[in-house]
């Protein structure tokens, strides 16, 4: 119950009278979805004449918006929404907490002002106003309906050159596991025009990396074309001349030859493929409702690098599902051997009140679970190693993020992804070189020495 964890930081919470709202700022918890979501109510209330500040310390108002996705998502949130109405800030939750708990939040934590649901952050200037206006808001659809278009106001950080680009809200599968449905809705796809018209206006503000993202971006279009349409769409953006397009979270289902051949034939379409595979037993798959997949893993990922030999191939892995057997397990490890991902990204079951697997028998112990979770990355640590070696002696462009604190350029090469993935690190022995001017920028650079996450070099040229 959300109570439980209330109650551990509950104690010598105050609640002074608040002043007339100068600012508000924004504490932001979860995935990129999330964050896209914060930067339309950003974009919204800016337009209103609201001014947004990127610090809490220097407002009196917050908007912090949730992730509730697993149980320790949820600590995060309540700890974040509590320290802030412990500072005597008025406080509005939005997001897929606000969207789980809409009959129980307000109750439970009653310093929260309102609560804006993941369906319904487009009202975010309106629920402001009332609680300006000195009333408990709670703006929170029973489904979630809306998704944003480029219509809707957006507020990129300043200099900002990777954005975000969402396609398509939701999801219609039902895995076992998953509270996603429930948070976000059915899926509800943009139109092509709408989102290449968003790319366009990224592409005007200087963003050099757009990385698409849905809750399975090769279901893309199903709802509003009558089927998958990624391919269409891709066709279509490729267009928009900005040097690098990235494709999240991609599933076995969707990619088709139609698919793989935009992947290799476009210039910005990054040959990319993040998909989120879960497990590779059949069992196991059958378990999470997801007994499609078994049969498609291996075909895919052989025509993906058949068809594409530098393709880069990431995946998310559950371990310590319930009923995974040691024989599931070993399964899964020769698996990974086998198509030696570049990424892994590696998570133990989390039972999820309200989803099938909540239920089902047979949990495994944590440590054990954890104990799991440890072998596949320490394997995992051994495949990307040797993976990241074949870049030694290969020159490299570059998109830079930052200046480390011993002055080194910090980017990504195509092969990784911004937050999930390693970094390039970059020397430069011209030292009269403006450092900060080349952050969101493209270089070019010599890589010597790899190891099991990272690249390292030396800067060439700027691009």
């Amino acid at each position: 119950m959300l109570s439980i964890h209330v109650l551990i930081f509950i104690e010598n919470m105050t609640n002074p009278e608040i002043d007339k709202l100068k600012k508000i700022a924004f504490s932001h918890v979860g995935c990129e979805k999330n964050l896209v979501d914060t930067e339309h109510m950003q974009g919204l209330l800016d337009e209103d004449g609201y001014e947004i500040s990127n610090n809490t310390d220097d407002a009196n108002f917050v908007v912090v918006n949730t992730c509730s996705f697993i149980e320790q998502a949820r600590e995060e949130s309540i700890k974040k929404i509590l320290e802030y109405t412990n500072q005597g800030k008025q406080v509005v939750v939005a997001g897929c907490l606000a969207q789980h708990f809409k009959d129980q939040l307000l109750d439970e934590i009653p310093e929260i002002k309102g609560i804006v649901g993941t369906g319904d952050y487009q009202k975010i200037v309106k629920v402001v106003d009332k609680v300006q206006q000195g009333e408990v808001v709670n703006e929170v659809s029973d489904t979630p309906e809306f998704i944003a278009d480029q219509s809707i106001p957006r507020r990129l950080p300043d200099n900002k050159y990777v954005a975000y680009l969402r396609i398509a809200e939701g999801c219609d599968y039902n895995c076992a596991f998953c509270i996603i449905p429930t948070l976000r809705g059915r899926q509800r796809s943009r139109t092509i025009q709408s989102i290449v018209k968003e790319a366009e206006a990224l592409y005007l503000q200087g963003v050099q990396e757009i990385i698409l993202i849905s809750q399975i971006t090769t279901n893309y279009g199903q709802d509003i074309y009558g089927k998958p349409s990624l391919s269409k769409l891709l066709s279509e953006i490729s267009k928009v001349p900005v040097p690098w397009i990235r494709v999240h979270y991609a599933y076995p289902t969707g990619l088709n030859d139609d698919l793989i051949s935009v992947f290799k034939e476009s210039r910005n379409i990054l040959p990319y493929f993040d998909l989120p595979l879960q497990h590779s037993h059949p069992e196991v798959l059958k378990r999470m409702n997801r007994p499609w997949q078994s049969n498609l893993n291996e075909s895919i990922l052989t025509k993906i690098k058949t068809e594409i030999p530098s393709a880069v191939l990431r995946t998310s892995i559950i371990v310590g599902y319930p009923g995974e057997t040691l024989e599931n397990f070993n399964h899964l490890i020769n698996f990974l051997k086998s198509h030696k991902f570049d990424h892994v990204g590696v998570f133990t079951f989390s039972p999820e009140e309200g989803t099938q697997a909540f239920d089902l028998p047979y949990r495994i112990p944590q440590e054990i679970a954890d104990a799991r979770k440890d072998n596949i990355i320490s394997i995992q640590q051994e495949i990307s190693k040797d993976n990241n070696k074949k870049f030694v002696g290969k020159s490299l462009k570059i998109l830079v993020d930052k200046i480390s604190e011993d002055n080194q350029l910090i980017g990504r090469s195509y092969n990784f992804s911004p937050g999930i993935d390693g970094n390039v690190i970059l020397s430069l022995s011209n030292k009269s070189i403006e450092k900060k001017k080349l952050i969101g920028k493209f270089v070019y650079g010599k890589i010597s020495f790899s190891d099991e996450y990272d690249l390292y070099g030396e800067f060439i040229k700027t691009l």
